[in-house]
C-alpha cells in the first residue's frame, strides 16, 4: 500500500500566510534587537535560530528562537545583564508579555502577537572548541542544517516530526525522553527521507552509532542511541532519548511500514469516557490507585524528575511490603494538581505474614527467639511465626507511608507539597470528577499500544 504524503503535508506544513507571518515577525524582532544594541552601545548581534530559521516547524507550532550573541571577551555577568535588557526592551517595543526563565543562564520569553519567542544570550563562537555555555552550539546547529538539508528534505523532516509526535516519541524534555527536533533533522540527513529513517530504525540496537561527519567518537558514549553531533564531536545529540522511547519508535516504524496510513500522523484517539476506562479495569481484574497532591512552583523540567523519583520510591516500598504493582506513571496539569497512578496486581494481603527466625541449631539466638514468641514452628531449619500485618490494603498502607514521608526518597519540592497535603484513593472513587486531560492520560496509561499502532 502506498500513501499520499502530499495530503498529509497540507495539514502539517505551514501555508503561505502562516510562513509569511512568522518570518516577517522574526525578521522584525531581529531588526529591533540589533537596533536596540546599536542605540545602547552593546556589542551584540541577534540571529534567528531553531526550526523557524531552518524551515522545519510544524504548522501551528512556531516557537520563535532568537539568540543574541556576544564576543567571547564579554564577561558572563555582562552577557546576562545586557542579554536580558535587550530581550525585555524588544518585548516592550512589541507590546508583548515577558517571562524570565533559566537554562544554562537566564533568558527571557516574550508572548508577542500570539507567538512564544525566546530571547537567549550566548557567546559568538565559530566551532565547538570555543564553547562557553551549552546554548552556544545552537547557532552552529542551525547553520549546519541550513547548509546540508535540501529543500525537498524539509518536507521529510515535517513528516518525521509529526509521526514522532503522534506516536508519543517526540520531545527531548524529561517527561517525554524522546527525539529532539535537531535529532529528527539529522536522521533525515543520514537516511535521506522519511521512510528511509523508519527503515533505518529497524536496524537499531542499544548502542547503535550514527556519525555523519566521521568524528569517530561514538564509542565513547553509553546511551541507547548515539548520534555524534556534527558540530561537536564530544556530544551525543540523542543523549536525552530513553531506551523506552527508542524501542517505541522502532515498533511504530515497523507497524507503519507494514500497513502505512494517514492515521499515523494524527494523535491517538484516547477515551474521555469514565465508564469505559473503569470497564477496562474490570475486564483486567486489576485496581488503580491514585495519589494526588498539589504542584510546586517550579519549572516543568524540575517537576517531572521529582515526580518520577517519588513514584519510584513509592513502588519500591509497596513491593517490599508484599503488594504487586503492574505499572505506574505520573501526570500533572502543571498548575494545580499532580497525580501518581499505580495499577495493582495485588492490592490486598492476608492479615498476617510469615516471619522467619534463626536456624534451630543456633543455640543463643533460638532461645531468645523462643522466649520472645509463642506458637513457633519450623520451616526447613528456620524457626517461624505468624506476624500480624498493620495494613492489609495498599490504599491504607500508602496513606500511612505518605503521612510519614521521611521513609520515602522524594524530590524536594514535591515532598514539600505532599507534606502540605495529599490524598490516596481508588480510581473508581475519584474518576467521576476527573477532567478530560486526566481521563485521556488514564486511557493512554491503560492502553499504551494505542500510540504505536492504528
Amino acid at each position: 500500500m502506498t500513501i499520499d504524503y502530499s495530503n498529509i503535508l497540507k495539514t502539517i506544513k505551514p501555508d503561505g500566510d502562516e510562513y509569511r507571518r512568522v518570518m516577517e515577525l522574526s525578521d522584525s524582532l531581529v531588526e529591533c534587537l540589533n537596533g536596540l544594541a546599536e542605540e545602547q552601545g552593546i556589542d551584540a548581534e541577534a540571529v534567528l535560530v531553531g526550526s523557524v530559521a531552518k524551515g522545519t516547524w510544524l504548522s501551528g507550532a512556531a516557537d520563535i528562537d532568537i539568540f543574541i550573541h556576544f564576543p567571547l571577551t564579554t564577561s558572563e555577568d555582562e552577557l546576562k545583564e545586557n542579554g536580558l535588557r535587550l530581550g525585555y526592551g524588544c518585548i516592550e517595543r512589541f507590546s508583548g508579555e515577558a517571562e524570565e526563565r533559566y537554562a544554562s543562564h537566564p533568558y527571557v520569553t516574550g508572548y508577542i502577537d500570539g507567538y512564544e519567542v525566546d530571547f537567549v544570550p550566548c557567546y559568538r563562537i565559530d566551532d565547538a572548541s570555543m564553547l562557553r555555555s551549552a546554548v552556544d552550539r545552537t547557532i552552529l546547529h542551525t547553520r549546519y542544517i541550513q547548509e546540508n538539508l535540501r529543500d525537498e528534505q524539509k518536507d521529510d523532516v515535517l513528516l518525521l516530526k509529526q509521526f514522532m509526535k503522534s506516536t508519543g516519541t517526540y520531545g527531548s524534555e524529561f517527561r517525554v525522553g524522546g527525539f529532539a527536533g535537531y535529532l529528527a533533522e539529522l536522521l533525515v540527513l543520514c537516511y535521506g527521507d522519511f521512510e528511509g529513517v523508519l527503515e533505518g530504525a529497524l536496524q537499531w540496537r542499544p548502542g547503535y552509532i550514527i556519525d555523519l561527519e566521521g568524528h569517530g567518537t561514538g564509542k565513547g558514549f553509553e546511551d541507547p542511541l548515539v548520534v555524534v553531533d556534527p558540530v561537536d564531536r564530544n556530544r551525543n545529540v540523542a543523549a536525552a532519548l530513553t531506551l523506552q522511547r527508542m524501542a517505541e519508535f522502532v515498533t511504530a516504524s515497523l507497524n507503519f511500514l507494514g500497513n502505512p496510513g494517514p492515521e499515523y500522523f494524527q494523535p491517538p484517539r484516547y477515551s474521555t469516557d469514565a465508564a469505559e476506562i473503569t470497564g477496562t479495569l474490570r475486564c483486567r481484574g486489576s485496581r488503580v490507585i491514585v495519589i494526588s497532591t498539589g504542584v510546586p512552583d517550579v519549572p516543568s523540567d524540575a517537576l517531572y524528575p521529582q515526580l518520577r523519583k517519588t513514584l519510584d520510591s513509592v513502588v519500591k516500598n509497596l513491593e517490599a511490603e508484599g503488594f504487586s504493582v503492574l505499572g505506574a506513571d505520573y501526570w500533572s496539569d502543571e498548575s494545580r494538581s499532580a497525580f501518581m497512578v499505580l495499577e495493582m496486581d495485588v492490592w490486598e494481603l492476608p492479615s498476617y505474614r510469615k516471619r522467619y527466625g534463626p536456624p534451630v541449631w543456633s543455640r543463643r539466638h533460638r532461645e531468645r527467639f523462643l522466649r520472645k514468641h509463642e506458637r513457633v514452628w519450623v520451616e526447613g531449619s528456620r524457626l517461624t511465626i505468624e506476624s500480624p500485618r498493620r495494613h492489609r490494603s495498599a490504599v491504607s498502607y500508602l496513606r500511612d507511608l505518605l503521612s510519614k514521608p521521611d521513609r520515602l526518597r522524594m524530590g524536594k519540592h514535591v515532598g514539600a507539597e505532599i507534606r502540605r497535603g495529599f490524598s490516596v484513593d481508588l480510581l473508581d472513587d475519584v474518576i467521576g470528577e476527573a477532567e478530560k486531560e486526566f481521563l485521556e492520560f488514564m486511557d493512554a496509561f491503560l492502553n499504551p499500544w494505542k500510540a504505536l499502532e492504528r
